[in-house]
């Protein structure tokens, strides 16, 4: 076992990514490309105007912050893969740097995860006990729950893909997707998976259920509180403020449910790959402009440094 995964280590996998179309390699790179680069700017552009803005500096915009952050970090861990595949012969990565990207990978999947059930929590109480938000959420409650995250999703993450490098690779060094997805990874793989498939199996489905859990309950209380309240307007404004949030939501656990719980789906390596390109490339473009476009003090901040930049030109 030990030699085979020595020799393991050694193997270089062969990305397939969309090689089946060729004549659709230049316009999915530079529709890739856009998206990309609207995926960088826009998430590195939430961080900033979090920072910059002092009436931003609350509990939910420092969640968004790290909601930001964390999709600016995934975007740059996948995407700049599918993207030279797309223009270069030589569609290959190696064995270390495939286990590097989808341990990373999957810290920031499942810390994402979490980091949307917390900022469900941060509505729950923001919008049930408003006149107690400041002293419930209090900086030091914050930092803890970010850390939590990130700390939780690093260890799950770890123990799956330490699961993944107990496997051995001999010929079968072939990966349909264009990125180290789960299912495209034991596939490829020589031995007995069925322990790294349960590992993965009960540390996602844990992960996807206390997640869940946490944002229904939270969104229970939260309709109710909504309509008990007496005026429109404000039954209006707490609608909108959860709108863009549950967008949010309804996307990332959507595509992990069609990835990951729809039966026979990993039987499509076509689905697979749309889904991985749902989940990898477009909803991390797509959740800042959700926040940004539906949140005023957003909106007032970029138009605020607009006008400064074109009164000082």
């Amino acid at each position: 076992m030990m030699d085979e995964r020595n020799l393991s280590a050694g193997i270089t996998f062969v990305l397939l990514g969309f090689s089946e179309y060729p004549q659709l390699q230049v316009p999915l790179f530079l529709v890739f490309l856009a998206v990309y680069t609207v995926s960088v700017v826009g998430n590195l552009g939430m961080i900033v105007i979090i920072r910059i803005n002092p009436k931003l500096h609350t509990p939910m915009y420092f969640f968004l912050r790290h909601l930001s952050f964390l999709d600016f970090c995934y975007s740059c861990i996948i995407t700049p893969k599918l993207l030279e595949i797309l223009v270069v012969d030589t569609r290959t990565i190696s064995y270390m740097g495939c286990m590097m990207q989808f341990f990373f990978g999957c810290t920031l999947v499942i810390t994402e995860m979490f980091m949307l059930a917390v900022m469900a929590y941060d509505w729950f109480v923001a919008v049930c006990n408003p006149l107690l938000y400041k002293v419930a959420m209090s900086p030091k409650l914050c930092s803890l729950l970010v850390t939590g995250t990130y700390t939780w999703g690093g260890m799950c993450s770890l123990t799956i893909t330490h699961s993944l490098l107990e496997l051995s690779f001999c010929n079968s060094n072939v990966i349909h997707p264009f990125g180290s997805e789960y299912s495209a990874i034991v596939s490829a793989s020589c031995s007995d998976s069925y322990f790294s498939q349960m590992t993965c199996f009960i540390i996602s489905t844990l992960n996807e259920v206390c997640s869940l859990l946490i944002i229904l309950t939270s969104y229970i209380f939260i309709i109710v509180r909504i309509i008990k309240l007496p005026s429109a307007g404000g039954l209006r404004k707490a609608f909108s403020t959860c709108a863009s949030h549950l967008t949010t939501i309804t996307m990332f656990h959507g595509v992990i449910l069609l990835l990951y719980c729809v039966p026979n789906s990993r039987n499509s390596w076509l689905f697979i790959k749309v889904a991985t390109v749902l989940h990898t490339v477009v909803i991390p473009m797509l959740n800042p402009l959700i926040y940004s476009l539906r949140n005023n003090a957003v909106k007032e901040t970029i138009r605020k440094l607009v006008n400064t930049k074109i009164f000082s030109h």
